[in-house]
């Protein structure tokens, strides 16, 4: 008789601590929620928000195709984005997670060779990224970032 006075008694308990809070969450829930898409949206549509949609876009569609060519970036990128994408793709492709998976890696050195190409023919440089594999393409890639450093344009972060 009473185990059961406790337990009764720890029930009433409880529910008289966590009913607040249960009201809180009922209460304010449609404004959390509210918050939260203006905080969505506001990120998505925000300076740089439309490029990343469009990048998760291409993502998004080159796994449910299987075919995993990056879209070509935005070629009204200015030469201070391109250095900042190309420090963002160098990182990103000696980092440890992007190194564990053969395709993400494969899609990430892609996209760093096109930012390459596109910053190297802005400045006016000639590359052949597009056309050489395996060593070559690592030569080559080396090649241009040498040309890129002496233009003056600092691709790796420090």
């Amino acid at each position: 008789m009473a185990i059961t006075h406790i337990a009764v008694l720890a029930v009433a308990l409880l529910a008289l601590l966590c009913l607040p809070c249960a009201v809180a969450v009922v209460v304010c829930a449609d404004e959390v929620v509210v918050c939260a898409d203006e905080v969505v949206a506001r990120r998505f549509w925000g300076r740089r928000g439309r490029q990343e949609t469009h990048a998760l876009l291409c993502l998004e569609r080159g796994f449910t195709t299987g075919e995993l060519e990056p879209c070509l970036p935005d070629p009204e990128l200015s030469i201070d984005e391109l250095v900042a994408e190309l420090r963002r793709l160098d990182k990103q492709r000696r980092s440890a997670p992007t190194t564990e998976s053969v395709v993400w890696l494969a899609a990430v050195h892609r996209a760093y060779d096109q930012r390459l190409a596109l910053a190297s023919r802005s400045l006016g440089f000639i590359e052949h990224l597009a056309h050489l594999d395996g060593m070559d393409r690592e030569i080559e890639r080396v090649r241009v970032e040498g040309l890129l450093h002496a233009a003056g344009l600092r691709l790796r972060a420090s």
